[in-house]
């Protein structure tokens, strides 16, 4: 896995590396600029070729002096060049400002006005370098005004206009990853600012992947230009993140060959060694009444699979032989209403999973009390881990503190935007302004006192020390047919499964593997997925990852 950077950790990677004397400012903004013009030509090949015609935006500070950069090595390749300034060249920090004089002694730059982009000739290409990492504001509107025009020139159809953004395509605020738009936005000039190629640099922005950051991004390029010296990797694979940085979830491979998968391989649990089965682990599932037990039975099979040396699904006594009729290696017990949880877990149950099916009750209740009172025992020399989803975490909506005041370092809250709406009002969607999903996750894990993982398509998880991880299921992990019924309940019982293990790891570790496998799955299957798809998958996804 890599680590991304918020707007303020780039920024002050940038500057550790000049104050270092290792490299300039505008050496920086040279390696930046050839690294668009290169992404841009590996993108299009068919551009190579004199006469293509580029219009490039270029903005009032460092972005824009990229854009001057890119604006010279195009021109060296035989291009013509539009170039347009949005504010006074004069008032441009020093590296920008001597690339504006550098390629204002080559051509010609106009100020930025919707009637002068109107007037320009038809480009093959728009390359947007007017903001950058720094947007916290909407775009003025003489901007987007510039963008409707666009619109209408990309709509015009012939040629194809390709559309490239340096950093971010202007009006994405790359903490948060979402638009900041003026309040009259035209449905072309909104348009117009999604990009078919964005090229970073250095490290990826949370923005490219949160919120609205994919959808206007178009394919995500990020490009080296040599600040790996300034910046390392601060936590180990396999240990929380880091609190003061954020980890995105993908594949991490070792310098053999072929590359040895080091995560998530090394730490799928299963994987490391043979045992006996209890020592894989006992996943207990909660189940709901008669009719009622479908999302327990996904969440029991998707333990079972990702590898739960043992899985045990309590039930009701009156739905005991529906389940009966659905499920063979799956253990059933029947658990009548106001029964202890001792009646049915003994001491070797390593990991619950309560919530999904189960109804928003007062039993729902008692169960999860009963479940997080559970203490570590002499077979494990920990607690056993928690995963509370659904309706455990619905039972609880209106007096979410008697939840947070028995959660431990060993449960993980798994809920939806609606589910977390309840559970943290002050951090839903409504209520969040300047903050992004991230840093309402890290709240709302603080204030549980537990690891939270706040699903969607950008699912974030967070530990109570501030650890953040996220995987999107975007760019060429999208998978719009994972949102259907049940999908949830499977990655509650993926989570399950992968911690229940004794040799397990961290809590937010195995999260982060769920999450993994659970897009891989989904993937794996395409179109026409329903959450019984799911369980099945993951063998020919271990597979995949030579398990």
């Amino acid at each position: 896995m890599t680590e991304i950077r918020t707007a303020a950790q780039m920024r002050a990677v940038e500057q550790a590396a000049i104050d270092s004397g290792a490299v300039s400012g505008a050496r920086l903004m040279a390696r930046a600029g050839q690294g668009v013009v290169d992404a841009v030509l590996a993108q299009w090949p068919d551009l190579d070729r004199q006469g293509t015609r580029a219009l490039i935006l270029c903005g009032p500070g460092n972005n824009g002096g990229d854009g001057f950069v890119i604006a010279r090595l195009l021109r060296g390749l035989g291009w013509d060049i539009d170039v347009f300034l949005s504010g006074a060249p004069d008032k441009m920090p020093a590296d920008a400002k001597a690339a504006h004089e550098t390629w204002a002694r080559l051509g010609q730059v106009q100020a930025m006005t919707a009637e002068a982009i109107r007037g320009a000739p038809q480009p093959d290409i728009i390359i947007d370098a007017l903001f950058g990492i720094g947007l916290a504001r909407a775009l003025p509107v003489g901007v987007t005004e510039v963008f409707g025009v666009l619109g209408e020139k990309r709509g015009a159809g012939k040629p194809v206009i390709r559309h490239v953004a340096v950093d971010a395509p202007s009006g994405l605020n790359l903490d948060t990853g979402r638009m900041l738009l003026a309040g009259d936005v035209t449905p072309l000039s909104a348009g117009a600012q999604r990009a078919d190629l964005t090229v970073t640099f250095h490290r990826a922005k949370p923005g490219h992947y949160l919120a609205q950051g994919p959808q206007y991004c178009g394919r995500l390029c990020v490009v080296d230009i040599g600040l790996n010296d300034h910046d390392q990797t601060t936590a180990a694979l396999g240990a929380a993140p880091d609190p003061n940085h954020i980890r995105l979830i993908e594949p991490c491979t070792a310098g053999s060959e072929p590359p040895a998968k080091v995560w998530p391989n090394a730490h799928i649990p299963k994987a490391q060694h043979n045992a006996h089965k209890f020592e894989h682990g006992h996943v207990m599932v909660f189940a709901g009444g008669v009719g009622r037990g479908g999302a327990g039975r996904l969440a029991a099979r998707a333990a079972l699979r990702v590898g739960a040396g043992v899985v045990t699904l309590v039930c009701p006594p009156a739905a005991v032989q529906e389940n009966a009729c659905r499920l063979d290696a799956i253990m059933l017990r029947a658990l009548r209403k106001d029964a202890p949880l001792g009646d049915v877990a003994d001491d070797r149950v390593s990991a619950f999973c309560i919530g999904p099916g189960l109804g928003v009750t007062e039993r729902t209740r008692d169960l999860v009390a009963q479940v997080l009172a559970r203490q570590a025992s002499a077979r494990h020399g920990r607690a056993p881990a928690v995963v509370l989803d659904a309706d455990a975490l619905g039972s609880f909506a209106n007096d979410p503190d008697t939840l947070f005041t028995q959660c431990h370092a060993r449960c993980i809250l798994t809920p939806h935007e609606g589910e977390f709406a309840r559970l943290f009002p002050d951090l839903s969607l409504p209520n969040r302004g300047a903050l992004s999903k991230i840093d309402v996750v890290r709240k709302a894990a603080a204030r549980a006192g537990c690891v939270v993982l706040l699903k969607g398509s950008d699912t974030v998880i967070a530990t109570p020390q501030g650890g953040a991880s996220l995987h999107a299921a975007a760019y060429d992990r999208q998978v719009p047919w994972l949102a259907t019924a049940g999908a949830g309940d499977v990655l509650a019982g993926v989570i399950a499964g992968l911690a229940a293990p004794a040799g397990s790891g961290d809590l937010i570790t195995m999260a982060e593997i769920a999450v993994y496998l659970h897009v891989q799955a989904a993937l794996n299957f395409g179109p026409g997925l329903t959450a019984d798809d799911l369980p099945d998958e993951l063998p020919k996804v271990f597979r995949q990852l030579g398990l």
